[in-house]
């Protein structure tokens, strides 16, 4: 087989394939094969009629459209492979000649990835959270500490939030008593709005023996409002305990307050490290995809929804469901939900377009070492070797997809080390302050002195 690939517009480029007559008589005897597979004969077996007896009964124009119909395809993907060309649709094809006799060629029109430029990269700053812990966020998590080892005592005052109320409840909707929303000495906590907000209003300010009646709108749009009654049988104090050294070393594994609070302070910082390392990687691929002035080709967005779609469906499975339920129990429509997967997968197209375009304008390269570290990588994480792994997608013709996805890989990091992060104040944030790995060694070596 030879061929040649030739660029056209819009993105497409034509291959002329040609086969030899003694290459392409060789698909035509394998189309006889498999005819007798299926043709009987008298005194033959399926699959041992020869093929001078096929062709007097046949003529050989069958076994021919046969070899074109599953041979031209095959050829058509060598062709891709041998060009290395990275085409994202089905190809239109056309013989243009040897559909009766001799020899094949055809002609193969696809549609290709197309390579873009991106401006603006080099100066991409994005908005992620602050790294600070404040002196109130550190306050919230000793609070909280303490209101998980709280007492609650009767009390005759008015209720506040904080407190407990021991509480009959009635719900309602058109007259009818609802499911779920009617309970007898029923403890809620004053201000959680866990029923619904209104319910707080209604307790603020009762004390024992009040009924409070009120509507409220109920959670799902479009459902009728909802009617309450409350009876208050008990309103309990919350009282928090002491901050002493005494009750900390009792109730956690620090020593004193000083020791918690520094415990605290670290967590809360490692928090916020990884809220910032998340909040990078999504606003640098939102920035970045802003900067694509092209639009995302069509097969490549529906090859991406696609994806997303039986994404969702497999993971519906896992949980024992299936669509239908999941529309039921979202409120959703299917047009709904293929257009918000659709947003999603524009924007992946348009990622992917632009992680190339920095690629290439930066030079990035996925080297044989980094494709080594790539299958190390992936035979970790589902335990085949690696070799057996690279075989397969060589095997597949998909060696040169790989290479593109660790290009892309190495292009991101090379765009993360340097896109520049402010945080909600404006202040610049250090990257290196980013990397709990570093940090850990330093505060090791530290000690050590």
């Amino acid at each position: 087989m030879k061929s040649t690939v030739a660029s056209l517009e819009g993105n497409k480029v034509r291959f002329s394939i040609e086969v030899e007559t003694e290459e392409f008589d060789r698909q035509v005897d394998e189309a006889f094969k498999r005819l007798a597979q299926q043709v009987r004969l008298p005194g033959f077996r399926p699959g041992k009629a020869p093929r001078k007896l096929l062709e007097a009964r046949l003529g050989t124009g069958v076994a021919r459209q046969d070899a074109l119909r599953e041979s031209l395809p095959e050829y058509y993907a060598e062709a891709v492979r041998t060009h290395d060309v990275d085409v994202i649709a089905p190809p239109e094809l056309e013989i243009t000649s040897g559909a009766e006799e001799g020899g094949v060629t055809f002609e193969a029109i696809v549609q290709i990835r197309p390579t873009i430029t991106v401006e603006g990269y080099r100066e991409l700053s994005i908005t992620v959270p602050g790294l600070s812990v404040t002196d109130a966020e550190l306050e919230e998590r000793v609070e909280r500490l303490r209101a998980q080892h709280a007492e609650y005592v009767t009390t005759e005052r008015a209720a506040t939030d904080g407190d407990q109320a021991v509480i009959d409840i009635e719900g309602s909707q058109g007259g009818e008593p609802v499911e779920g929303l009617t309970a007898s000495d029923y403890v809620y906590d004053v201000g959680s709005g866990a029923v619904v907000p209104e319910i707080d209003d209604a307790l603020r300010g009762a004390v024992v023996g009040d009924e409070r009646t009120f509507d409220a709108k109920h959670p799902e749009e479009g459902e009728a409002d909802l009617s309450f009654r409350v009876v208050v049988r008990e309103v309990r104090e919350r009282i928090l305990p002491g901050l002493t050294d005494e009750w900390v070393a009792e109730v956690s594994d620090h020593a004193d307050v000083g020791t918690m609070r520094a415990t605290f302070a670290e967590q809360l910082e490692r928090q916020k490290v990884l809220a910032v390392v998340l909040a990078r990687q999504q606003k640098l691929a939102e920035a970045l995809t802003e900067l694509v002035a092209d639009e995302a080709p069509e097969p490549l967005v529906q090859s991406e929804l696609q994806a997303r779609l039986n994404n969702l469906d497999q993971r519906l499975r896992q949980q024992g469901m299936d669509l239908g339920t999941y529309l039921q129990f979202t409120g959703q429509t299917p047009d709904a939900v293929v257009e918000e997967f659709r947003g999603a997968a524009v924007q992946a197209v348009k990622l992917d377009l632009a992680l190339r375009a920095i690629a290439d304008g930066e030079a990035v390269d996925a080297t044989d070492e980094d494709l080594e570290e790539h299958f190390a990588e992936l035979s970790r994480r589902f335990g085949v070797e690696a070799e057996r792994i690279r075989h397969d997608f060589e095997h597949a013709g998909q060696l040169s997809a790989v290479r593109s996805e660790v290009r892309k890989a190495k292009a991101l990091d090379w765009l993360v080390g340097r896109v520049k992060m402010v945080d909600e104040d404006g202040a610049e944030v250090d990257p290196a302050a980013l990397d709990l790995s570093a940090k850990a060694t330093q505060e090791s070596d530290g000690e050590s002195e």
